[in-house]
């Protein structure tokens, strides 16, 4: 076991066992290693001002990823590679990425520049093409009061071009492959202890040796990839004396895939999670698109984003429109349920003290089911649901044999429409009239609360329209006007 965490930081080892469980990475930088080029804005994981970027291996290949430093506790990093907008030129010479956006203009007041420059760096330094439609995904976790993105993008596809072509002598990615290997020095598979039985920040390797942590500390906070942990502490002022991470527990980050679903572990980004599951089908990928920016997708987890019961939580609807089921272990026992059992009422769910989230296993859409889902929300990225809607038919040429019908932001819980689905068995696609029942039983399924993002009747009315659209484009022919085209990977196509 080790008493101190440990990350590569320019060629060399950053290692401290004075952290504290709340520390964020935004302290630490600023006010511990005095680098004060990441600015903090608006302490939530929303603006992007804090971005820095996290290196991880995959195999042997290093990953970077972007991530907000004011919602990140420092400790969590134990193991990876943290890279700066200090870092981009340690070496005297610009980033090509920063010589783009001073050729471009792209810089307006500067605040939001340097963690503008990290999101970009990140995307810059994956493997593939970079078109523009993924520079604009990349900036929507970055908010610039200033506007005027058009420059930015302008720079970040010519920066990424020439890394293409590898026209430029890029000293970073010779770093890189140095870090690489400092990194797999660094893996030394042996638990994370910080503090003492009252006060600590625990990440375990092994699934029996978290167990055992959670049986001993029930009361302690599991954290995930801290985009919803990471508020507590920083507006809502939480103390929290214990804390278990559990982004180093082996397993919990796996993806299986077999003729009939796709499990994931509970710790697999919603990014990683994006990509698998958008494979089945266009809708799913969109809605994966919109969870947060790439900043939160990169570090939330799935199992995290069910965990916390949000009755506005975006996985859930889809997931349990899908049939997906969870896996639940404590040191006890191991057991599985319907996901949708899983959420009891607002704020509570089916988990004993000492039990965890540790796999969601999703089936896949047969050859006789159609899938659809909608994401509502005040702005479209960037922005919590309003509500949410998914939708899954199976059907028998045009007659509805089975309907799943689920909903995020209804109800105190994520929810299924029982009196619209039991209304649709035997209704014909092609005959719309047999259609109006399913939409009237809507309505008495659900009673929504008013509350900022939208009244009771907005909601009930929006879902009523969504069934309806999702039943008419199921009847129809898909179109690129009907259907979401996903386009970058994990996307799909009709």
């Amino acid at each position: 076991m080790r008493g101190s965490i440990r990350y590569l930081s320019r060629g060399r080892v950053i290692e401290r066992s004075d952290v504290a469980p709340t520390e964020m990475l935004i302290d630490h930088l600023r006010l511990v290693r005095g680098l004060t080029g990441t600015r903090e804005g608006c302490g939530e994981g929303d603006c992007g001002a804090c971005t820095v970027a996290l290196g991880r291996l995959d195999g042997d290949r290093l990953v970077y990823e972007p991530v907000t430093a004011c919602i990140r506790p420092t400790a969590s990093i134990d193991g990876c590679e943290l890279v700066t907008i200090e870092d981009l030129d340690a070496d005297g010479t610009l980033h090509p990425i920063q010589e783009a956006m001073v050729r471009h203009h792209g810089a307006q007041c500067g605040f939001c520049t340097p963690g503008i420059v990290m999101s970009l760096f990140t995307l810059w330094a994956r493997e593939g093409e970079v078109d523009r439609e993924a520079v604009i995904d990349r900036l929507a976790g970055n908010l610039c009061r200033c506007t005027g993105y058009r420059p930015i993008v302008d720079a970040a596809l010519e920066a990424c071009d020439a890394r293409r072509d590898a026209r430029p002598p890029i000293t970073f990615l010779v770093r890189a492959a140095e870090a690489a290997a400092r990194l797999a020095e660094m893996a030394d598979g042996v638990d994370v202890f910080l503090g003492d039985e009252t006060r600590f920040f625990a990440a375990p390797r092994r699934l029996d040796t978290l167990l055992e942590l959670t049986r001993a500390f029930p009361d302690a906070t599991l954290l995930g990839g801290a985009t919803d942990v990471g508020l507590w502490i920083t507006k809502g002022g939480r103390d929290l004396p214990r804390v278990i991470h559990l982004g180093h527990v082996e397993g919990l980050d796996t993806i299986v895939e077999d003729e009939e679903a796709i499990t994931l572990g509970a710790g697999v980004s919603l990014e990683r999670a994006g990509r698998a599951l958008g494979r089945l089908d266009p809708d799913v990928a969109a809605i994966f698109r919109r969870i947060g920016g790439a900043q939160v997708r990169a570090s939330g987890t799935l199992g995290g984003n069910i965990a916390n019961g949000s009755p506005i939580g975006d996985t859930p609807p889809l997931l349990i429109a899908l049939g997906a089921t969870l896996e639940l272990c404590s040191a006890d026992r191991v057991r599985t349920l319907d996901l949708e059992d899983f959420f009891l009422d607002y704020g509570r769910q089916d988990r004993s003290p000492g039990e965890i989230v540790t796999a969601i296993r999703v089936p896949r859409p047969t050859a006789a089911q159609a899938f659809r889902a909608w994401k509502i929300a005040k702005r479209h990225d960037q922005d919590i649901s309003t509500l949410l809607g998914a939708v899954r038919l199976t059907l028998a040429g045009p007659t509805v044999v089975e309907a799943r019908i689920a909903f995020g932001g209804m109800a105190g819980t994520p929810r299924r429409a029982s009196g619209a689905e039991a209304a649709l068995i035997g209704a014909s696609l092609v005959e719309a009239a047999s259609w109006r029942a399913a939409l009237e039983a809507l309505r008495l399924d659900f009673t929504p609360l008013t509350d900022l993002r939208g009244t009771s009747d907005y909601r009930l009315e929006v879902a009523v329209s969504l069934l309806g659209k999702a039943l008419a484009e199921i009847a129809g022919t898909p179109t690129s006007k009907t259907r979401v085209f996903a386009r970058r990977e994990g996307g799909g196509h009709d």
